[in-house]
Protein backbone atom coordinates (compact mmCIF):
# COMPACT_ATOMS: atom_id res chain seq x y z
CA UNK A 1 0.00 0.00 0.00
CA UNK A 2 1.16 3.25 -0.44
CA UNK A 3 0.86 6.18 1.74
CA UNK A 4 0.97 10.24 1.55
CA UNK A 5 -0.86 13.21 3.08
CA UNK A 6 -2.42 11.22 5.22
CA UNK A 7 -4.10 9.22 2.51
CA UNK A 8 -3.92 5.22 1.54
CA UNK A 9 -4.15 3.73 -1.70
CA UNK A 10 -5.96 0.47 -2.08
CA UNK A 11 -3.09 -0.36 -4.63
CA UNK A 12 0.84 0.37 -5.22
CA UNK A 13 1.06 3.12 -6.49
CA UNK A 14 3.31 6.59 -6.95
CA UNK A 15 3.55 8.86 -3.95
CA UNK A 16 2.85 11.70 -6.23
CA UNK A 17 -0.97 11.24 -7.03
CA UNK A 18 -1.51 11.03 -3.12
CA UNK A 19 0.61 13.98 -2.56
CA UNK A 20 -1.15 16.02 -5.06
CA UNK A 21 -4.28 17.76 -3.68
CA UNK A 22 -5.78 21.11 -3.80
CA UNK A 23 -4.97 23.92 -1.23
CA UNK A 24 -6.74 26.90 -1.02
CA UNK A 25 -3.85 28.54 1.08
CA UNK A 26 -1.65 30.41 -0.80
CA UNK A 27 1.69 32.89 0.16
CA UNK A 28 1.02 35.58 -2.46
CA UNK A 29 4.62 35.02 -4.01
CA UNK A 30 4.97 35.93 -7.52
CA UNK A 31 5.89 32.83 -9.56
CA UNK A 32 8.77 33.22 -11.90
CA UNK A 33 7.32 32.70 -15.61
CA UNK A 34 9.63 30.10 -16.70
CA UNK A 35 8.09 27.65 -14.04
CA UNK A 36 4.44 28.25 -14.64
CA UNK A 37 5.79 27.38 -18.43
CA UNK A 38 7.05 24.11 -17.06
CA UNK A 39 3.84 23.40 -15.83
CA UNK A 40 2.64 24.01 -19.02
CA UNK A 41 5.01 22.25 -20.75
CA UNK A 42 3.88 19.01 -18.96
CA UNK A 43 0.21 19.31 -19.87
CA UNK A 44 1.16 19.95 -23.56
CA UNK A 45 2.32 16.35 -23.61
CA UNK A 46 -1.03 14.63 -22.82
CA UNK A 47 -2.87 11.95 -24.74
CA UNK A 48 -5.23 12.80 -26.56
CA UNK A 49 -7.90 11.13 -29.29
CA UNK A 50 -5.87 11.63 -33.09
CA UNK A 51 -2.88 13.88 -31.25
CA UNK A 52 -5.20 16.63 -32.06
CA UNK A 53 -4.63 18.37 -28.70
CA UNK A 54 -7.61 20.39 -28.20
CA UNK A 55 -6.71 22.25 -25.04
CA UNK A 56 -5.02 25.55 -24.59
CA UNK A 57 -4.21 27.74 -21.55
CA UNK A 58 -5.06 31.59 -20.74
CA UNK A 59 -2.85 32.59 -18.04
CA UNK A 60 -2.45 35.77 -15.93
CA UNK A 61 0.18 35.85 -13.39
CA UNK A 62 -0.25 37.96 -9.66
CA UNK A 63 0.65 41.59 -10.17
CA UNK A 64 0.33 41.60 -13.88
CA UNK A 65 -2.16 43.44 -16.17
CA UNK A 66 -4.52 40.80 -16.75
CA UNK A 67 -4.36 39.79 -13.23
CA UNK A 68 -7.45 41.77 -11.55
CA UNK A 69 -9.74 40.83 -14.82
CA UNK A 70 -8.91 37.12 -14.54
CA UNK A 71 -9.29 36.89 -11.04
CA UNK A 72 -12.60 39.11 -11.38
CA UNK A 73 -13.83 36.52 -13.10
CA UNK A 74 -14.39 34.06 -10.47
CA UNK A 75 -17.12 33.77 -8.22
CA UNK A 76 -16.84 35.77 -4.94
CA UNK A 77 -16.11 32.45 -2.51
CA UNK A 78 -13.19 31.41 -5.04
CA UNK A 79 -11.80 35.18 -5.30
CA UNK A 80 -11.59 35.22 -1.25
CA UNK A 81 -8.83 32.47 -1.72
CA UNK A 82 -7.55 32.42 -4.71
CA UNK A 83 -6.78 36.42 -4.88
CA UNK A 84 -3.45 34.65 -3.43
CA UNK A 85 -2.41 32.81 -5.77
CA UNK A 86 0.67 33.11 -8.11
CA UNK A 87 -1.23 32.16 -11.24
CA UNK A 88 -4.72 31.67 -13.02
CA UNK A 89 -4.99 29.43 -15.78
CA UNK A 90 -8.20 29.20 -17.85
CA UNK A 91 -8.53 25.62 -19.61
CA UNK A 92 -10.14 25.67 -22.89
CA UNK A 93 -11.13 22.84 -25.40
CA UNK A 94 -11.77 23.00 -29.21
CA UNK A 95 -14.78 21.50 -29.60
CA UNK A 96 -14.27 20.20 -33.34
CA UNK A 97 -10.97 18.69 -35.03
CA UNK A 98 -9.85 17.56 -38.80
CA UNK A 99 -9.21 13.81 -38.47
CA UNK A 100 -6.45 12.27 -41.08
CA UNK A 101 -8.00 12.23 -44.72
CA UNK A 102 -11.05 14.25 -43.62
CA UNK A 103 -11.78 17.19 -45.72
CA UNK A 104 -13.62 19.31 -43.03
CA UNK A 105 -13.78 19.69 -39.43
CA UNK A 106 -16.11 17.43 -37.27
CA UNK A 107 -17.39 17.53 -33.66
CA UNK A 108 -14.93 16.02 -31.30
CA UNK A 109 -16.43 13.55 -28.80
CA UNK A 110 -13.09 13.50 -27.04
CA UNK A 111 -12.64 17.26 -26.73
CA UNK A 112 -12.79 17.72 -22.84
CA UNK A 113 -11.91 14.32 -22.15
CA UNK A 114 -8.49 15.21 -23.60
CA UNK A 115 -8.38 18.39 -21.90
CA UNK A 116 -9.00 16.78 -18.77
CA UNK A 117 -5.80 14.49 -19.34
CA UNK A 118 -3.72 17.79 -20.00
CA UNK A 119 -5.19 19.14 -16.75
CA UNK A 120 -4.52 16.36 -14.73
CA UNK A 121 -1.09 16.50 -16.57
CA UNK A 122 -0.26 20.31 -15.17
CA UNK A 123 -1.88 19.48 -12.01
CA UNK A 124 0.66 16.94 -11.57
CA UNK A 125 3.42 18.52 -12.39
CA UNK A 126 2.75 21.56 -10.81
CA UNK A 127 2.28 19.88 -7.13
CA UNK A 128 5.85 18.47 -8.24
CA UNK A 129 6.95 21.80 -9.23
CA UNK A 130 6.40 22.88 -5.62
CA UNK A 131 3.35 25.45 -6.81
CA UNK A 132 -0.02 23.31 -6.44
CA UNK A 133 -3.03 23.92 -8.52
CA UNK A 134 -6.49 24.33 -7.30
CA UNK A 135 -9.10 23.50 -10.05
CA UNK A 136 -12.17 25.61 -10.24
CA UNK A 137 -15.50 25.84 -12.38
CA UNK A 138 -16.84 28.73 -10.03
CA UNK A 139 -16.37 31.15 -12.27
CA UNK A 140 -18.38 33.41 -15.10
CA UNK A 141 -18.54 30.93 -17.69
CA UNK A 142 -19.81 32.82 -20.56
CA UNK A 143 -18.19 36.53 -19.21
CA UNK A 144 -14.63 34.57 -19.53
CA UNK A 145 -15.02 32.94 -22.92
CA UNK A 146 -16.44 36.95 -23.67
CA UNK A 147 -13.40 38.95 -21.77
CA UNK A 148 -10.32 36.29 -22.87
CA UNK A 149 -11.59 36.57 -26.68
CA UNK A 150 -12.41 32.87 -26.97
CA UNK A 151 -13.52 32.26 -30.34
CA UNK A 152 -16.94 30.08 -31.39
CA UNK A 153 -15.38 26.92 -31.44
CA UNK A 154 -14.10 26.82 -28.28
CA UNK A 155 -15.20 25.76 -25.02
CA UNK A 156 -14.27 27.33 -21.60
CA UNK A 157 -14.04 24.23 -19.52
CA UNK A 158 -12.58 25.18 -16.17
CA UNK A 159 -9.88 27.70 -14.04
CA UNK A 160 -7.06 26.83 -11.72
CA UNK A 161 -5.52 28.45 -9.38
CA UNK A 162 -1.35 27.94 -8.98
CA UNK A 163 0.67 28.75 -5.87
CA UNK A 164 2.60 28.25 -3.12
CA UNK A 165 1.22 26.46 -0.37
CA UNK A 166 0.50 28.60 2.83
CA UNK A 167 -0.65 27.91 6.22
CA UNK A 168 -3.86 27.55 6.76
CA UNK A 169 -4.38 30.29 8.79
CA UNK A 170 -4.56 32.46 5.97
CA UNK A 171 -8.09 31.16 5.13
CA UNK A 172 -11.49 31.55 7.04
CA UNK A 173 -12.19 29.48 9.24
CA UNK A 174 -14.87 27.74 7.72
CA UNK A 175 -11.90 27.24 4.57
CA UNK A 176 -9.82 26.38 7.27
CA UNK A 177 -11.55 23.64 8.25
CA UNK A 178 -11.32 21.50 4.77
CA UNK A 179 -7.85 22.58 4.26
CA UNK A 180 -6.66 19.06 4.35
CA UNK A 181 -6.54 16.26 1.49
CA UNK A 182 -9.23 14.48 0.70
CA UNK A 183 -9.83 10.91 0.63
CA UNK A 184 -11.56 8.93 -2.67
CA UNK A 185 -14.07 6.56 -3.07
CA UNK A 186 -12.96 2.98 -2.47
CA UNK A 187 -11.84 1.50 -6.28
CA UNK A 188 -14.37 -1.61 -6.15
CA UNK A 189 -17.43 1.49 -6.18
CA UNK A 190 -15.62 3.13 -9.39
CA UNK A 191 -14.50 0.64 -11.24
CA UNK A 192 -16.30 -3.10 -12.71
CA UNK A 193 -15.12 -6.27 -14.42
CA UNK A 194 -17.53 -7.28 -17.43
CA UNK A 195 -20.19 -4.32 -17.24
CA UNK A 196 -21.54 -0.98 -15.01
CA UNK A 197 -22.58 -1.56 -12.03
CA UNK A 198 -24.22 0.85 -9.58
Amino acid sequence: MTTANGRTADHEIGKLFLERWSPRAYTGEAIPEETLLTILEAARWAPSSYNMQPWRFVYARRDTPAWEKFLGLLVPFNQSWAKNAAALVYIISKTHMQPPGADNPVPSHTHSFDTGAAWGSLALQAEKSGWPAHGMVGFDIPGAATALGVPEGYRVEAVCAIGRKGDKSLLSEQMAAREVPSARKPLSEIAFEGGFKE
